[in-house]
């Protein structure tokens, strides 16, 4: 744990081989992380703009688009889940996770089937497999969890995607009858990005509204109690040169739970982050908040939503970009 007391795990969003041979492992032994994410847009990053991918791509000749891209993922997850396994035998998570075809969000048998073979072919305890928070998403978390799998559900924005995850990984662990390490991701800045200039214009505070929606979602994902499911914060670095580089990590910072950020941002936070527990915030707080939007004429639901459909649409263009360039 990167805050034992409060049981918070800081894992990097990040994954390139070069930094998993060398700074990932400083960074692991240094105490600062303890997990790490992926998603298309990150490994096209990856893909796309480093040599380390050079060798191996040239390898791969002869296979379809698809499949050079799942030998190259897999690999980096691989590696990733082989450094982290000292962290996740000794039962501080340790965990890894790898996104099934974006393309899938809205097929639940597509999903399973991917989610399954990703799984078993890594073969690592301590991957998660990464699913979308759609109506078939939930389906495919009760149904890997059911086997045993853990997931990470991914592009949570409001709490009934939240809740639904959460009921769905109950409902899979009392088919296994036992309970699954489970993460729901839950973006934050984002949020922030798509409302901030409206607001401001109509004078309500800004970079507030993406930190109590996520202080929202905590709070009802923890009233659900179930078993080894907690709340991870994602899309936590900040495009606001106003905004210290750490903000959404000190200010999300709450029990049994889970920031994933950038490198840097990781970084800033360890130097200069303030290390106090940050939720719960109190409803009324929040729900002030709320109000001042709606008074401004910004129908939030509607903000989120389209949150949402941005988010599937975003990482299905990075997954197309990788499939086109390989």
């Amino acid at each position: 744990m990167y805050i034992e007391n409060l049981k918070f795990s800081l894992w990097a969003d990040f994954i390139e081989r070069d930094f998993l041979d060398h700074e990932f492992k400083d960074l692991i032994n240094e105490g600062i992380v303890n997990g790490a994410t992926s998603n298309p847009a990150i490994f096209k990053n990856a893909i796309l703009n480093s040599l380390a991918y050079k060798t191996q791509i040239e390898s791969l000749r002869g296979l379809d688009a698809k499949a050079k891209y799942e030998a190259i993922a897999m690999y980096d997850i691989t590696k990733a889940a082989d450094v982290l396994k000292p962290l996740f035998d000794k039962g501080d998570d340790g965990y890894v996770s790898i996104e099934v075809d974006p393309f899938y969000c809205d097929d639940a048998d597509a999903s399973v089937a991917e989610g399954k073979r990703l799984f078993s072919s890594i073969n690592r305890e301590n991957v998660m497999i990464k699913v979308p928070a759609t109506p078939a998403g939930y389906i495919a978390m009760k149904e890997l969890t059911s086997v045993g799998i853990p997931v990470n559900a991914t592009l949570v924005f409001k709490k009934e995607q939240a809740l639904s995850c959460a009921n769905a990984f109950k409902e899979g662990s009392a088919i296994l009858g036992k309970s699954v390490n489970t993460v729901i991701s839950v973006f934050v800045s984002r949020v922030d990005r798509a409302l901030d200039e409206r607001l401001q214009m109509k004078g309500v505070d800004v970079a507030l509204t993406g930190v109590y929606n996520s202080a929202d979602i905590y709070a009802r994902v923890q009233e659900t109690q179930v078993d080894s499911c907690r709340v991870l914060f994602a899309s936590t670095g900040v495009k606001d040169d106003s905004l210290a580089p750490h903000y959404y990590i000190e200010r999300l910072l709450a029990y049994n739970s889970v920031n994933t950020a950038p490198i840097d941002t990781i970084k800033a936070y360890h130097s200069n982050g303030a290390k106090e527990r940050a939720l719960p915030i109190a409803s009324t707080v929040i729900e002030a908040h709320f109000t001042k939007i709606k008074n401004a004429g910004i129908n939030l639901d509607e903000v989120l939503d389209k949150q949402i459909a941005d988010g599937l649409a975003s990482f299905k263009e990075a997954f197309s970009d990788i499939l086109d360039a390989l």
